[in-house]
């Protein structure tokens, strides 16, 4: 009996070694590429910080948009408004879309963000292996991630500018909001929009976005890497000290940006506005901003910044931290630091 015992174990050893199919055992997490694993881990810290966040952000976009009633408002009167009009689901209004865009979005962004580095590395050497690293694969990942994601965010955007309260009755059964037909849900949005202007109608305002979020994922990338290079050790694996570099590494990338994202907003949801209906209001990123400075003023281009700060600490602060635990325990392998020698 102890000779059949000794047998196994040896058999199951030797599976392990030659990964032959005597061994059984193999979890399936360990089974699969390690891109897989990066995109699964990379969409659950997505999903999971974008909804710890979902009212704050409906919040800021009812802000950035100016929509009626709420242009003046500050965050707690806003937040007071929504619920009073709409109820607690208020707050959560075009999360579904926000999730549905995230998940795919942060999926592709941390597994892209890892490809690219691993890339630049083995390819271009003379780049170094420091943090301008995380700086040039974090701002093509962000690229990669919003080409490829941007429709959804667009229906998230036009959902969330959406206000019950501002609903005026056009006929038995029918509602508009500020004179446009109310979209029921995402599909309605993205069917709606593609019918109107077809490819280039879902992709209106991916310019602003795509200035935007270069150096914004790239900062934000190389400030989180930056930051953890100077904590000891001993506390690299602290939950409390990831969150606080994630907060940093937002807080800083999002205010260099932040105006593109207003532009971006504006031009989103500009349809939904009968006032600038049958032309285009903003012809480019450039003469959003100037354009939004010349007839709202310099402070709009910062609206719904200060609800962008309480919002974007949790929001990439969850992200990463979240991020790293799944990797741990996915267990991915630690990221390559030098060139590779194979």
């Amino acid at each position: 009996m102890g000779s059949s015992q000794g047998s196994t174990i040896s058999t199951n050893v030797v599976g392990i070694v030659d990964g032959s199919s005597t061994q059984k055992k193999v979890p399936y997490i360990d089974s699969l590429p390690v891109y897989v694993k990066e995109l699964i881990a990379g969409g659950a810290a997505g999903g999971f910080a974008k909804t710890a966040v979902a009212p704050l952000e409906r919040t800021k976009i009812l802000l950035q948009s100016r929509t009626e009633g709420f242009q003046s408002l500050g965050l707690l009167k806003c937040l007071r408004k929504l619920y009073k009009h709409e109820g607690f689901f208020g707050f959560y209004k075009g999360n579904g879309a926000s999730v549905l865009r995230i998940v795919p979005y942060a999926a592709l962004h941390f597994m892209t963000y890892e490809q690219y580095r691993c890339w630049i590395l083995n390819n271009y050497a003379g780049v170094g292996t420091g943090p301008i690293i995380d700086l040039l694969a974090g701002s093509a990942a962000g690229g990669t991630a919003v080409l490829c994601t941007y429709p959804l965010d667009l229906a998230r955007t036009k959902l969330a500018y959406q206000v019950k309260g501002s609903a005026v009755s056009v006929g038995p059964g029918v509602s508009s909001i500020n004179g446009k037909p109310a979209y029921s849900g995402i599909r309605d949005v993205l069917t709606s929009v593609y019918r109107e202007g077809g490819i280039r109608g879902l992709y209106r305002g991916v310019g602003p976005t795509i200035t935007g979020i270069l150096p914004y994922a790239g900062l934000k990338f190389y400030i989180y890497e930056e930051l953890k290079t100077h904590v000891p050790e001993e506390h690299q694996k602290s939950i409390v000290m990831r969150l606080s570099c994630g907060a940093l590494a937002g807080l800083f990338g999002q205010t260099f940006t932040y105006p593109l994202d207003v532009v971006r907003r504006q031009m989103q949801v500009e349809s939904l506005q009968p006032a600038f209906e049958g032309r285009t209001r903003y012809k480019n990123s450039w003469d959003g901003l100037t354009t939004i400075v010349r007839n709202q003023g310099w402070k709009q281009l910062f609206a719904g910044l200060s609800i962008n700060y309480i919002k974007i600490v949790p929001s990439v602060a969850i992200g990463f931290t979240a991020y790293d635990m799944m990797k741990s325990w996915l267990r991915i392998p630690p990221r390559q630091k030098s060139v590779s020698t194979s």
